[in-house]
């Protein structure tokens, strides 16, 4: 899964035109969120989606909380929270998230770097409560990645560490099973070897606005997706050095997530303001997640 800053404008712009825009960091809101959203209404809030690989539960995290999305109607599992950061780690029922709180939340704000045990449901804070809102942030195997202004690197979400890096991300993605990290930004795809501490420009791939690995219970990830914004879809089979492009997807993107399927064809989910979409061919087609 992937978390997201949009550093990007919309795909109504022309590539020219994004390249020129200068950077503006938004996506959440300083405050409280409001009053809670209808479901069909969460399309367009989502900062994270994420896919159990074992049951394909799809999870989404937006303005006003958690959703489990699998149902054509998705229902709020969590508090008000405005959860941007939305990271799984490689046990399925804890995850990291920052932000906001909302009504009747008892964490500062912003929020810090905030944890679940229990899928989703409830929230508690670990470190940088009142300090730091991680627009963007990933686990891998060495610990976390995050970027609240500045990007930093943990061991063990108490601990911080400023990163070599001099670039603004829109989506950091990384994987609890390997030390490579992508980050894309408006000048182009940035990469980590090392668990995000030092940082190389990837200046033949393509510009793209969301990135995942593609989950894999077994082995390192080194299968990787990406979508321009655009909606262009790519495929990286060697954790994001080389990108081969395989189709397009329809409506404007919030987030996207990823699992390993056949060779070279992960499946691929991806937030859009119109609903869940699923590609089981490596994003050469997409068709609604829930009937």
């Amino acid at each position: 899964m992937t978390s997201r800053t949009p550093i990007f404008p919309t795909r109504k712009a022309s590539a020219v035109a994004l390249l020129a825009l200068p950077l503006v960091l938004a996506g959440c809101s300083t405050g409280a969120p409001a009053a809670d959203p209808s479901p069909a209404a969460t399309g367009g809030h989502v900062h994270g989606i994420s896919v159990d690989p074992m049951s394909t539960r799809i999870l989404l995290a937006t303005h006003d909380g958690l959703f489990d999305a699998t149902s054509k109607a998705p229902v709020k599992i969590s508090d008000t929270i405005d959860l941007m950061g939305f990271t799984p780690t490689g046990d399925p029922t804890v995850f990291y998230a920052s932000g906001h709180p909302g009504p009747g939340s008892t964490l500062p704000n912003p929020a810090g770097l905030i944890r679940s045990t229990d899928s989703g449901k409830t929230w508690a804070p670990v470190s940088r409560q009142g300090q730091s809102d991680f627009h963007a942030l990933t686990s891998t195997n060495t610990g976390l990645v995050a970027y609240d202004g500045t990007l930093l690197t943990s061991p063990d979400g108490t601990t911080w560490t400023p990163a070599t890096a001099a670039f603004t991300p829109a989506v950091l993605a990384g994987s609890p099973t390997t030390t490579v990290v992508l980050a894309t930004t408006q000048n182009g795809l940035q990469r980590s070897t090392d668990g995000g501490k030092t940082w190389q420009s990837n200046s033949a791939a393509p510009l793209m606005q969301f990135a995942a690995f593609a989950a894999s219970a077994d082995k390192a990830a080194i299968v990787a997706a990406g979508v321009a914004p655009d909606g262009t879809v790519y495929v990286s089979t060697d954790a994001g050095v080389g990108w081969v492009q395989t189709g397009r997807i329809s409506g404007q993107v919030n987030a996207i997530t990823a699992m390993e399927g056949t060779p070279g064809k992960p499946w691929i989910w991806a937030s859009t303001t119109t609903g869940v979409q699923v590609s089981t061919d490596g994003g050469a087609t997409f068709r609604p997640a829930t009937p």
